[in-house]
């Protein structure tokens, strides 16, 4: 079978490019994959024109290295994967950014036909953030996918609810698989040697892009609040930081700058020996796109405590998983948890057991290689949509530019007809 694979792959920085490249040589054992990174996804029209393709498969998320694949999506259906089961932010952001603001209006109109039309100005003004949330942006995926896939049978129901008049369009579940990431026998003691860690210290880490969405002033102020205690703990932050500005000030201004180590991007290597020299790991999410966390996934693979928002799409996770983290009452609910954490090592280690057991029922690479094969023999055999309703810009065949200078010059292209 031969399949063409939309996604960002490394060395891009994304959760969904190493999620690729870990999963790739498994499906290419059956199939023949050509992958179609941003770079090179212009190849994709004339090598399908030479020779079709059994299917198409879209990784599609918010992150900028996904927004190229919206120009394939209606005139190539396939398997759409959705790391994010809302998709608003990224196309607020491209289209506006882009200044096709007629567009934006036409595709939020199309995805919530009864929303007041001047929503959408709100947005081309520039005053969006956590409202994109509210309006999934999801409508064109489930109209012209042959099969949308998720993570989480919980967002499968919700996708299906939010989009009735798409009852054609199939939505499957996938397990999300992470390997472990296997760090060397002496990696606790050096990196906490490195970074100048007490060996008794408590060490709370979180992994990761640094994002305001990841509660980081939460787990700052809670981390303040324990040292105050005269509490012997740190912090961990392993990943970029440079989408939070903010991030030194806050720390001065919770009092933790002996207590925090930022340490950048850092490569899987690396992130394993994190991960050996903490004790638990603080995994929050909010708002939420309701992604699974492939990092919260990574940490429970290595053995560690972690905390997690308590979001309704994990609520068939079972408790002894992690512990939880209370939105309404996120402040004090997290500091609870840090605090017994810090203080209960058999409470750390019952947590880590239960974590690792669940990854290793769930959540490994060989889980998600095998509902993958699976899905893709259903999908081959399923018929694309033909929807006819979509915002105009969807149905263009994106001649018309070269079109129009052609005929200036009264030069009739054959080949564009």
């Amino acid at each position: 079978m031969r399949i063409a694979w939309f996604s960002p792959l490394p060395p891009v920085r994304s959760g969904v490019a190493a999620y690729s490249a870990e999963l790739l040589p498994r499906l290419r054992e059956a199939h023949v994959i050509d992958t179609y990174p941003e770079e090179s996804a212009h190849d994709f029209v004339w090598r399908a024109r030479q020779q079709p393709y059994d299917l198409v498969v879209y990784q599609l998320g918010n992150a900028p290295c996904h927004d190229y694949m919206w120009a394939y999506l209606a005139p190539y259906p396939g398997l759409v994967v959705l790391h994010d089961a809302r998709l608003h932010q990224a196309r607020a952001r491209r289209l506006l950014n882009d200044r096709r603001f007629d567009d934006y209006r036409r595709e939020l109109h199309y995805d919530q036909p009864d929303l007041n039309p001047d929503v959408a100005e709100y947005a081309i003004e520039g005053l969006g953030g956590p409202i994109y949330y509210f309006w999934s942006m999801t409508r064109v995926v489930m109209r012209t996918a042959r099969t949308v896939a998720v993570h989480n049978a919980r967002v499968a129901g919700d996708l299906a609810d939010a989009c009735p008049d798409a009852p054609g369009v199939p939505i499957e579940t996938i397990r999300m698989g992470v390997r472990r990431l296997a760090a060397d026998p002496d990696a606790r003691a050096r990196v906490r040697r490195e970074l100048s860690l007490p060996d008794r210290a408590v060490v709370f880490a979180a992994f990761g892009k640094i994002t305001a969405e990841k509660r980081i002033s939460t787990i700052l102020r809670s981390l303040g609040a324990l040292a105050r205690e005269g509490r012997d703990v740190h912090l961990l932050l392993v990943g970029g930081d440079e989408g939070y500005p903010r991030l030194a000030d806050e720390i001065a201004d919770c009092g933790v700058r002996g207590q925090v180590r930022v340490t950048g991007h850092v490569s899987d290597a690396e992130a394993a020996g994190y991960l050996d020299a903490s004790d638990a790991c603080v995994c929050l999410r909010w708002p939420t796109a309701q992604e699974t966390s492939a990092s919260w996934l990574r940490c429970l693979a290595a053995r560690r405590a972690t905390v997690i928002t308590d979001l309704a799409h994990l609520a068939d996770t079972p408790p002894d998983v992690a512990t939880r983290v209370d939105l309404i009452d996120e402040g004090p609910s997290l500091l609870s948890a840090m605090r017994r954490l810090a203080a209960d090592e058999p409470w750390r280690e019952e947590l880590a057991r239960a974590g690792h057991a669940y990854w290793t029922a769930h959540h490994t690479l060989d889980a998600m290689a095998d509902d993958y094969r699976s899905l893709i023999a259903r999908v081959v055999r399923r018929s694309p949509p033909k929807p006819v309703d979509l915002p105009e810009h969807f149905l263009a065949d994106h001649s018309m530019s070269a079109r129009r200078l052609a005929a200036e010059i009264g030069v009739a292209i054959d080949i564009l007809e």
